[in-house]
């Protein structure tokens, strides 16, 4: 190998040089990547992507609490005007008659609720036949008499 450099402007010097022998390490690890002299490093920074804002925290002062809980309770009202106007108009008031009515065979409380009050809330029924005979579950025979409300 040759190098040629440049002593005068006007005069190229020629120097021949040693070759370079190569550990066994380093002929293992490959070629290296050669950077001019002075050239800057390729690699900057960590390569982890950081935000430019300020990491500091913000105080959060009693009106902004105030402003936030108005706000929730606000949504919250919000809502449950919207879901009542959202549900069906049904009658939830149960008949004022009292009957003995018998449970027929096949039907369930729900079942006879409906066939005693159809104009009325079924779940309401089937909660004041529960309290008036004072039932412990849903569960009913047949020919079972029952106090329940009519209409």
């Amino acid at each position: 190998m040759t190098i040629i450099t440049r002593e005068d402007p006007t005069d190229l010097v020629v120097r021949p040089m040693r070759p370079v022998r190569r550990t066994a390490d380093a002929a293992r690890r490959g070629p290296q990547p050669h950077r001019p002299a002075g050239a800057p490093l390729n690699f900057r920074g960590t390569g982890v992507l950081m935000s430019r804002a300020s990491n500091r925290r913000k105080k959060v002062t009693p009106l902004t609490t105030v402003v936030l809980a108005l706000v929730a309770a606000g949504i919250t009202v919000w809502l449950g005007l919207v879901a009542e106007m959202a549900s069906p108009e049904s009658p939830s008031t149960v008949p004022p008659r009292l009957a003995v009515v018998q449970v027929q065979a096949g039907e369930s409380l729900e079942q006879l609720a409906q066939r005693i009050a159809p104009d009325a809330s079924v779940g309401s029924v089937v909660d004041e036949i529960r309290d008036l005979n004072e039932l412990k579950t849903a569960a009913v025979d047949a020919g079972q008499t029952l106090i329940a409300p009519v209409g």
